[in-house]
């Protein structure tokens, strides 16, 4: 019986990925720490100005923080929301870099560049809808007894 020669393969793949140079491939890398920071905020304004759903998400994320702030959430629940927001940020950001990425390989149309796109708001799509149950979760039993004491003044 003939021994499969895909964990050598896959051997010598990881061993070529863990032995790569990055700046090797890359017409531009940071070894600056200070440039690194100022590229990522490049990035953050990038999304800001030019992607819609992330000055959504912006306000979103301000709504929140003041409901939180004015229910006076514990801090199980600030960890909860903070997390179910920082994913919804996070999987917007890598959708938008992940469609530019698309674009640049294939500036026409091609159905697995479209399929790449779907994906990738899909994902996003996703963790709107955890990050809301979440939300819906930590916020309403307080919100709703602010509402009943609300109405009963």
């Amino acid at each position: 019986m003939k021994r499969s020669s895909a964990p050598k393969q896959f051997q010598r793949d990881l061993r070529r990925a863990v032995e790569s140079d990055p700046a090797a491939s890359s017409y531009h890398t940071s070894s600056n720490r200070l440039q690194s920071l100022a590229f990522a905020l490049a990035g953050f304004a990038y999304m800001l100005r030019y992607q819609k759903n992330t000055r959504i998400m912006a306000l979103a994320t301000i709504t929140v923080v003041v409901a939180g702030l004015w229910l006076r959430i514990d801090a199980n629940g600030w960890a909860a929301l903070c997390l179910a927001i920082a994913l919804v940020w996070v999987a917007e950001f890598a959708n938008a870099a992940i469609e530019a990425a698309v674009n640049l390989a294939a500036p026409t149309y091609h159905p697995l560049a479209k399929t790449a796109k779907d994906v990738a708001a899909g994902a996003v799509l996703v963790a709107a809808v955890s990050a809301a149950i979440v939300g819906a979760l930590i916020l309403g039993p307080p919100l709703l007894e602010q509402l009943k004491s609300a109405l009963t003044l």
